[in-house]
């Protein structure tokens, strides 16, 4: 879902701690990702910034922040001009934040698009690292293991069929856009 609502990409960060997130996921494209780390840019992001200093969303366009190594150009040079910083705070007793930057090639995010964003960072934000039913964890346990799906079928004793939908359910529970990406967020969360 949020890879059609961000056609040109995005970035989640999940229950930032200290200083790092719980999990994060990086749909941009992999040469504005390799030219944002190399030249440090999530440190004076402005759309980055903003989802630390706000709660909400805000389209890039109202974004008024400085903006001193000109990374807004940056993100128009890679393709990227359109864009929602979306921030989720926490409470007292689970302090932790959550952020997205959601890009469009072509246009700016529609108020209906924004609340679908919101909704969407809301839900991974508030998800336990239980959000997969044991059968989504067997079937995407065997999946990173590099077994195909007729294999992963016989393994279970289920049908094909059935090896799809609980990889589309992960997938889907875990804001995945391919069932790949959902084993390597499940193994990196040690859901597996």
């Amino acid at each position: 879902m949020l890879s059609k609502l961000a056609p040109a990409g995005y970035y989640i960060a999940l229950r930032v701690g200290f200083y790092a997130p719980e999990r994060e996921m990086n749909a941009f494209p992999s040469d504005w990702t390799d030219y944002y780390t190399r030249d440090g840019l999530a440190l004076v992001d402005p759309y980055m910034q903003w989802c630390q200093r706000n709660a909400g969303i805000s389209r890039w366009s109202a974004v008024d922040l400085p903006d001193p190594y000109s990374v807004a150009f940056a993100y128009r040079r890679f393709g990227i001009p359109f864009g929602a910083s979306v921030s989720i705070t926490g409470t007292i007793t689970e302090p932790r934040r959550s952020f997205g930057v959601f890009a469009h090639p072509d246009r700016e995010f529609s108020e209906e698009e924004m609340a679908l964003l919101h909704d969407a960072l809301d839900q991974l934000h508030s998800a336990n690292n239980d959000v997969l039913t044991p059968a989504q964890a067997a079937a995407l346990r065997l999946l990173s293991q590099g077994k195909r799906q007729k294999e992963i079928a016989a393994l279970l004793g289920i049908s094909i069929s059935a090896v799809k939908a609980r990889l589309k359910s992960a997938s889907e529970r875990l804001g995945a856009s391919t069932p790949i990406e959902a084993a390597s967020i499940a193994a990196s969360s040690g859901m597996l």
